[in-house]
């Protein structure tokens, strides 16, 4: 007879830990995504309150924490962690999509110059703040990405494009710990991609009058 065994999204592809940059894949008992009419989100949001702890997202922000957040997907909310309480079928639409999506965190000191190279939108601190939300490309994938602490972001992509999303932030990943591990060994205080000159037969690089060439 035979025997299936489930898998996760990106089982055998993650963990993975670049430089000062860690991916990892996110488990939780259920993801939901949430349908309601605007007339009916302020009875969403106390219902969420009152069974999970935390409130209904404004546009493009999240709530919650690590155990349970629930953030603005466009026209409907995802709730990441516990199963929705039954309560909240009174007011919105609820459908499982937990098998849908594959869901990561991107952890570490130079975690936003790596997505600075695959997301079109503007991830610095003072933009990008702490429980903010968005839906946006990495690449060519659909994805959404919350900043969840200083150097800490969640991203869920469709679970079909696991394999090319880990790829993708891999890649970046190496050009970012690269980068950093010249500019450490050469004792630069800006980036590279100022100071480099990229030749035919190799490169070198200037800095503070100097011409260095390994």
């Amino acid at each position: 007879m035979l025997s299936l065994t489930a898998k996760s999204a990106c089982d055998g592809l993650l963990p993975l830990t670049i430089g000062s940059v860690s991916v990892a894949e996110m488990s939780f008992p259920a993801l939901t995504a949430l349908g309601c009419r605007t007339d009916q989100q302020k009875a969403l949001s106390s219902a969420l309150k009152t069974h999970h702890g935390l409130a209904l997202p404004a546009t493009q922000r999240a709530t919650g924490k690590a155990s349970v957040r629930c953030l603005w997907y466009g026209a409907q909310y995802l709730l990441i962690g516990p199963k929705p309480h039954p309560a909240l079928a009174k007011t919105a639409a609820l459908v499982d999509q937990s098998d849908g999506f594959a869901v990561i965190t991107l952890k570490g000191t130079h975690s936003r110059e790596v997505l600075a190279r695959l997301v079109p939108i503007d991830l610095s601190p003072a933009v990008f703040k702490q429980g903010h939300s968005a839906r946006s490309l990495l690449q060519h994938i659909h994805i959404s990405i919350t900043r969840v602490s200083k150097d800490g972001f969640l991203i869920l992509a469709p679970r079909s494009m696991a394999g090319t999303l880990i790829k993708d932030l891999k890649s970046a990943m190496q050009t970012v710990a690269a980068r950093e591990t010249l500019r450490t060994a050469f004792g630069l205080k800006t980036s590279l991609q100022d100071k480099a000159d990229v030749r035919r037969e190799g490169w070198t690089l200037q800095s503070q009058g100097k011409i260095f060439t390994p």
